[in-house]
């Protein structure tokens, strides 16, 4: 991981030949603007403040990515799958950008290589590389448009890293998909657990009511609290897709 320098008066970040020799291998082409990259890389541990009071780091970057990686991720599940249901892209695209996943990716590229950050080893936030992913993908939907960024995720990101029929085929954790979906819109998640029903010769059934910003979405029940969790994280992941599509 790059190092940051600064000379008086010159923000400048790490050596600008390394970096844009490290883009273009990851690129396969010379960016038009590298300080737009070079901002897409710096985490907000190392933020810098411009002259008029402009905070400079990726997150403003990294909020634009993650709406374009959407839109990029729509369009080519829906040529790839002609025949799937609406569910099923709306469920497959949020596999994908999980950020477990994108994080994955992000490891994958290398990425660790061309971020900027004032971290210790010991203390890397688990979504950095997920994070600094969707940044690039703001730059260079910045720099070079739709097209060419779209084309660059899709043949270097998705094709090249991510093994989409694991993905398919892995369980799905509904719970993870609901907490997932709430953190990115910043609503309030809960679990409260209601009836445990006495069961004659076996476990008793839990029954568990999922509440997004202090409203029954959904309910689950099961021999356990985690199942009976999954169960109405499962109902309530079915009720929030039906709403997107």
């Amino acid at each position: 991981m790059f190092l940051l320098h600064r000379k008086k008066n010159d923000p400048q970040i790490h050596d600008r030949r390394e970096f844009r020799s490290r883009l273009k291998c990851l690129l396969s082409f010379h960016p038009a603007n590298l300080r737009l990259y070079e901002t897409a890389f710096i985490h907000r541990s190392a933020s810098y403040t411009l002259p008029d009071g402009t905070r400079i780091n990726n997150e403003r970057l990294e909020y634009l990515g993650d709406a374009i990686i959407d839109s990029i991720l729509s369009e080519y599940l829906f040529h790839l799958y002609p025949e799937a249901t609406e569910g099923f892209m709306t469920k497959t695209r949020a596999r994908i950008v999980n950020r477990e996943i994108l994080n994955k990716l992000g490891i994958s590229m290398g990425l660790e290589k061309l971020i900027v950050s004032n971290l210790t080893s010991r203390i890397i936030p688990p979504n950095l590389y997920g994070n600094a992913l969707e940044a690039l993908t703001g730059a260079l939907f910045i720099d070079k448009g739709y097209k060419p960024t779209r084309d660059f995720f899709i043949n270097k990101v998705l094709k090249k890293h991510l093994n989409l029929e694991e993905v398919l085929e892995s369980v799905t954790d509904y719970k993870s998909l609901v907490l997932e979906y709430c953190q990115k819109n910043r609503f309030k998640l809960n679990f409260i657990l209601g009836e445990i029903t006495p069961q004659e010769n076996s476990s008793p059934l839990f029954t568990i009511r999922l509440e997004i910003n202090d409203t029954i979405v959904a309910e689950g029940e099961g021999t356990t609290k985690k199942e009976a969790e999954q169960n109405a994280s499962m109902a309530g992941w079915e009720k929030i897709i039906s709403e997107q599509v």
